[in-house]
């Protein structure tokens, strides 16, 4: 087992075509706060951090990376080691990035048997001001799914490797795996698909009404919704998906099971029947999940 331990998924950088279009849709329909933008890249927060979602102007709509913050300094030196022991080549982000990012020493590298980029830290500033929720009370970053065409070998590394455990497999085609020893059902989540590519980004909500606002607001400003709302038994969420201006696929979830550190459940093999993603028995749209790459560095 790694030996490091995770606080909670930090923040997800994704590649926009238009930065202006997409910077409205996650502030103003969304519910984020624009902390702070520059030539080409916006920072945004659903938390007191400084950022939980940046945004990067490119000619390709995705991922870019996935950041996760570690528990203390001392974790962020063991994964570190314990990555160059592995043989994974490591990229420290530059003090400049590093002041852009408000973030204490932070490293990079690309998991084994995906094109998908990690970051790890363990530390960030935080924003001057506490977040204050407007659209949603979000309460944080969630997770992301991403489809993944080695899906073994990266679940092999995951879970052998970087410390993640499993709580549910869906079927052969989705496993939901969470950052050890952060509590909530699922951090991360790999589907099997023909090439690697982006799946969703979710951010979870305190407040149910919320679903319903957000479905309301979405279809009346002419978002796309493609999934719910709805229940998904798996992780008893009440959740609604829709299409940022990429056609990228974001969640709202409320409610999440949670584990502990010690005595956890075992992952269960749910089968793949659509009342398991959900229980009150709708399916989702065509452009669910399917717009967006995975970068390669």
């Amino acid at each position: 087992m790694a030996p490091f331990r995770y606080r909670k998924p930090g923040y997800v950088a994704l590649n926009v075509s238009n930065l202006e279009q997409s910077l409205h849709f996650y502030r103003d329909l969304v519910g984020l706060t624009l902390e702070h933008a520059d030539a080409g890249v916006a920072y945004l927060r659903c938390s007191d951090d400084h950022h939980n979602v940046v945004l990067y102007q490119s000619d390709s709509v995705g991922i870019k990376r996935m950041a996760f913050e570690l528990e203390s300094p001392a974790d962020l030196a063991a994964a570190e080691s314990h990555l160059k022991s592995i043989g994974c080549a490591l990229t420290s982000v530059p003090d400049n990035e590093l002041a852009a990012l408000h973030q204490g020493r932070s490293i990079r590298f690309k998991v084994p048997g995906s094109s998908l980029t990690f970051e790890y830290y363990a530390r960030m500033e935080r924003a001057a001001e506490p977040f204050q929720p407007t659209l949603a009370k979000i309460q944080r970053l969630g997770h992301v799914v991403i489809g993944a065409k080695n899906r073994d070998a990266l679940l092999k590394t995951l879970t052998e490797q970087l410390n993640f455990r499993v709580s549910d497999y869906f079927g052969d085609l989705v496993v939901f795996l969470r950052c050890f020893p952060n509590p909530y059902h699922h951090s991360f989540g790999l589907s099997r698909t023909e090439e690697d590519r982006f799946h969703h980004i979710n951010f979870m909500v305190s407040d149910i009404d919320d679903i319903g606002r957000a479905n309301n607001r979405m279809r009346q400003n002419g978002v796309e919704i493609v999934y719910g709302p709805g229940r998904h038994d798996i992780s008893n969420s009440v959740f609604l998906y829709f299409l940022d201006p990429d056609g990228m696929t974001v969640e709202y979830s409320f409610g999440m099971e949670e584990f502990a550190e010690a005595g956890a459940r075992e992952p269960r093999q749910l089968p793949p029947v659509p009342q398991i993603l959900d229980s009150w028995g709708g399916m989702p749209a065509q452009g669910f999940g399917s717009g967006g790459t995975v970068e390669s560095r």
